[in-house]
C-alpha cells in the first residue's frame, strides 16, 4: 500500500480563511498599538511575569493522556501573554465502550500569543479570557494546520503573603474549520510565579523610601536618651 494514503489530505486555503487570519493578525496588531508605551528603557519590562508550571490534555471532557509542560511571560499588568507548550506524550482518544483508542496527535511543540482581558476580580481572584494566535509544530487530526486561534478562560489568585500567584487556565486551539480534520486541542495548565525580583516581579511590594527621609537627623535622633537628652 502507497505510504502516502496514510498522510493527512492537502487542501487550498479559501477566502474565507484568509479572511479570517488576515482578521485574527489585524487583531492582535491594534492590540499591540493599544499597549501602553515605557516611559524609559527602565520600566520596558517593569511588570514582566515569568510562570512555569504543569498541565495536562482532554478532549471533550475525556482525558487524552498527554503531559503539558508550559512557560509563559505576561507583561502590562497581565493584559498579554507569550507562552510555549511541550505535549510530552501521544494523545489517545477511548473509544467509548471499547478497550481501543484512537491516536490524536503525537508529542510536539507549541507556542501562542494572546490578548487578555479581566473579567472579574474578588479579592486575591481574578478571572480573565484571551484570545490570540498559535502556531504547532506538527499538523494531525486535532488540526491539520499549524496555526491556529487559541482561547483561554482563567483564574488567577495570590497565595497568602503576596509571594506566589498561580494561575488554572483552560485553552483551547482551532484553525475554526477552515480546513479538516479540526477537532481541537484542549488542554488545561497550572502555572506559578514566584516573587523573585527578576524582570521587574515584585518591585509593586517594595517600599518606596521616603523622600524626605534625612539620614543625619535619624542619626542625631538616636543618639538621645528616652527623656530627649543628649547622650553623653
Amino acid at each position: 500500500m502507497n505510504s502516502d494514503q496514510h498522510q493527512l489530505p492537502r487542501y487550498t486555503l479559501g477566502a474565507k480563511g484568509r479572511e479570517l487570519i488576515q482578521i485574527a493578525l489585524l487583531f492582535l496588531l491594534v492590540c499591540a498599538a493599544w499597549a501602553p508605551r515605557p516611559a524609559d528603557a527602565q520600566s520596558l519590562c517593569a511588570s514582566c511575569e515569568v510562570q512555569v508550571g504543569v498541565g495536562g490534555t482532554y478532549h471533550y471532557w475525556g482525558e487524552t493522556g498527554s503531559l503539558v509542560l508550559p512557560v509563559s511571560l505576561t507583561w502590562s499588568n497581565n493584559r498579554y501573554e507569550l507562552a510555549a507548550f511541550r505535549f510530552t506524550d501521544q494523545q489517545l482518544l477511548p473509544f467509548p465502550g471499547t478497550h481501543r483508542e484512537r491516536l490524536m496527535a503525537d508529542p510536539y511543540w507549541g507556542a501562542s500569543l494572546s490578548r487578555r482581558w479581566r473579567l472579574f476580580e474578588r479579592g486575591p481572584v481574578q478571572g480573565y479570557f484571551g484570545f490570540g494566535l498559535a502556531g504547532r509544530s506538527e499538523s494531525d487530526v486535532l488540526s491539520v494546520t499549524r496555526w491556529d486561534f487559541a482561547e483561554q478562560l482563567g483564574l488567577r489568585f495570590r497565595f497568602p503573603g503576596n509571594r506566589v500567584v498561580g494561575e488554572v487556565t483552560m485553552r483551547h486551539w482551532s484553525n475554526g474549520g477552515i480546513r479538516l480534520p479540526n477537532h481541537g486541542q484542549d488542554f488545561a495548565t497550572f502555572t506559578i510565579r514566584l516573587d523573585s525580583g527578576l524582570f521587574g516581579l515584585g518591585r509593586q511590594a517594595q517600599n518606596a523610601i521616603n523622600p524626605s527621609f534625612n539620614l543625619d537627623h535619624s542619626l542625631a535622633a538616636n543618639a538621645t536618651d528616652f527623656q530627649g537628652q543628649p547622650l553623653p
